[in-house]
């Protein structure tokens, strides 16, 4: 039995049949509806797959409750995630026909020369929990509008997300486009491994990262998988110091710091570095810690009791090495009974030899170091095993695209962060995976290549 606590009170929310019994025919119907979902025009699927989002979007109230209960977060701003939901789909509907056309290479007028995208056919979703619809919409919908059928696994935190869903597909969509299945670890990677599916994309940690990719020995099949992630800022000394510190507060702490792309670890130009410390620390005061439920409260618990633990013990094990704690959590008000209800901490004095720097935290808490010059600042942000994002503020764009280009990351900020262009590839390096989301480049992962060499006349 699969079951969900609710991180408002650590209860039980609902409970789940895991879905064993189901793999076998789920995949088969998947493989049989695919043949006939290909054949219908991009067109066609783009409009069936515009009414299954716009009705999903039509349960906002209802999704947004759910949300709250299953993942924590703020009623008041679950509700974002729809916005974001509904901004990616759009646009990879929209660029799915003049994506997925033919590409004319023809030279001579007694031959047609084309390639054609074809779909692969099954694709495998595993979504996470801390952005379920955000993380899943990434693939789901282009894979979808590129002609494959879709199998989701949701977390065992969020399966309320994929029964949404599939409540859409059934209304909306032909029978078997879309399904979904709650299942244990062992389960999803006998599905990785079978023949059938013939794309997988993960979200989740590194070591199950390596678990999927193992499961896939035994066939040549691409993948997405981003994985862990410890994202960095660098506030360069000529950057809007407010508007600055405005952000990467928001960053590190918006959902618990619960974010895949959130700011983990920041470094100061020490021409600056006092006043941004200064303000940073005044308006984290600004938080209300508190029942997601209730509109007055912007932050909320960490997802589980243990991941309250681990984040805890990374930060006592900085402080034991000399970090400083700079928020005082007796002015903060919140139900203390629940041990998953973390104050929005800061840490200073902070170096690279703490695992609070350098290992990912995923809890509303972030470091903040002081750094002499640009070379410094590249050089810390690169010391990491991941690459997310990270991004750097400043007024000169000339410097920021030149920093840019030595730092390792698959997506790179100026004055902006812990958001996604649906128009750029989602992507990450080292540690963080491989493949891409959203964008242009999505469809070409999600279809392959088939070329028509046709000559009229022999």
């Amino acid at each position: 039995m699969q079951k969900t606590i609710t991180p408002i009170d650590n209860t039980l929310y609902i409970e789940r049949e895991y879905n064993s019994g189901k793999i076998e025919d789920t995949i088969n119907n998947s493989v049989n509806a695919q043949k006939g979902w290909a054949s219908m025009s991009v067109k066609e699927r783009v409009e069936l797959l515009g009414n299954f989002v716009e009705d999903f979007l039509s349960r906002k109230e209802i999704i947004v409750e759910e949300l709250c209960r299953q993942i924590g977060r703020p009623i008041t701003q679950a509700a974002g995630e729809l916005g974001g939901f509904k901004e990616r789909a759009d646009y990879m509907l929209s660029i799915a026909e003049r994506k997925l056309s033919d590409i004319d290479v023809t030279k001579d007028k007694n031959f047609k020369n084309f390639i054609r995208r074809r779909p692969l056919g099954v694709v495998f979703v595993i979504a996470p929990w801390n952005y379920p619809y955000l993380t899943a919409v990434n693939s789901i919908i282009p894979a979808m509008a590129a002609g494959n059928t879709v199998i989701l696994k949701h977390s065992a935190q969020t399966p309320l997300c994929a029964e949404q869903l599939y409540q859409s597909a059934k209304k909306k969509l032909p029978k078997d486009i879309f399904n979904y299945l709650h299942l244990n670890h062992e389960d999803s990677l006998k599905i990785v491994s079978d023949k059938r599916i013939n794309f997988v994309s993960f979200t989740g940690s590194v070591k199950a990262g390596y678990d999927v990719q193992k499961a896939t020995h035994t066939k040549f099949i691409d993948m997405a998988l981003e994985l862990g992630g410890k994202d960095p800022a660098y506030a360069r000394h000529d950057c809007d110091l407010e508007k600055t510190v405005e952000n990467l507060v928001d960053g590190s702490f918006f959902n618990s710091g619960q974010s895949c792309c959130g700011i983990e670890r920041i470094y100061v130009d020490e021409k600056i570095y006092d006043n941004f410390l200064n303000l940073f620390i005044n308006k984290t005061y600004n938080y209300k810690l508190g029942n997601p439920l209730e509109k007055s409260n912007n932050i909320g618990p960490v997802v589980k009791l243990s991941s309250a633990k681990f984040i805890i013990n990374q930060m006592n094990s900085a402080v034991a090495k000399g970090a400083k704690k700079m928020i005082n959590e007796n002015k903060f008000e919140f139900p203390d009974e629940h041990k998953n209800y973390l104050i929005p901490q800061i840490l200073t004095n902070v170096n690279h030899e703490m695992n609070f720097m350098t290992e990912e935290t995923f809890g509303p808490c972030v470091g903040i170091m002081k750094v002499k010059n640009e070379e410094e600042a590249i050089k810390l942000m690169n010391d990491s095993p991941y690459g997310l994002t990270a991004s750097i503020w400043t007024k000169d764009i000339e410097i920021a695209e030149k920093i840019g280009n030595k730092i390792e990351t698959g997506t790179f900020y100026m004055n902006r962060c812990d958001y996604l262009d649906p128009a750029l590839s989602w992507t990450g390096v080292k540690e963080t995976g491989k493949g891409c989301s959203l964008s242009e480049v999505a469809y070409e992962k999600l279809t392959a290549p088939k070329s028509y060499h046709l000559r009229k006349e022999q």
